[in-house]
């Protein structure tokens, strides 16, 4: 498995706006994220530029604007996060850290009724390729 490049929180801010509008300006990031952020101009320029040194993104030059596209995608790097908390606070059991959830009451009943709905649906797909 490739390892993905490690992202800050902040970093992970400009990923999250840049994976929903890709391809996106310097301009259209900033503006999306001085709504939600006190952040500066700079900082979100800083932030892109991070991301670039990283591998996370790529850019291209239109006439005078940057434009930017994802070098990784979302779920994968999510999907690398959730394990990584996974082996780190309940080593690989996800049974123990769904339990913890349940039992502390962070889960609602329509996330228990999804996560119903997908354990059904997995273990009937499982039963097609038997």
């Amino acid at each position: 498995m490739n390892t993905l490049p490690q992202i800050s929180e902040a970093e992970f801010e400009v990923m999250k706006v840049i994976w929903k509008h890709a391809p996106i300006s310097t301009n259209e990031i900033t503006e999306k994220l001085t709504q939600t952020t006190k952040w500066s101009p700079k900082t979100i320029q800083t932030l892109i530029k991070r991301l670039v040194t990283k591998g996370a993104l790529s850019y291209e030059k239109q006439s005078r604007v940057f434009v930017y596209t994802p070098l990784i995608e979302e779920k994968n790097y999510i999907g690398q996060k959730s394990r990584s908390f996974l082996e780190r606070y309940y080593n690989g059991d996800i049974t123990a850290m769904l339990s913890a959830y349940i039992e502390e009451d962070k889960l609602s009943e329509s996330e228990i009724d999804t996560l119903r709905s997908l354990l059904q649906k997995n273990s009937k797909d499982k039963g097609k390729l038997a």
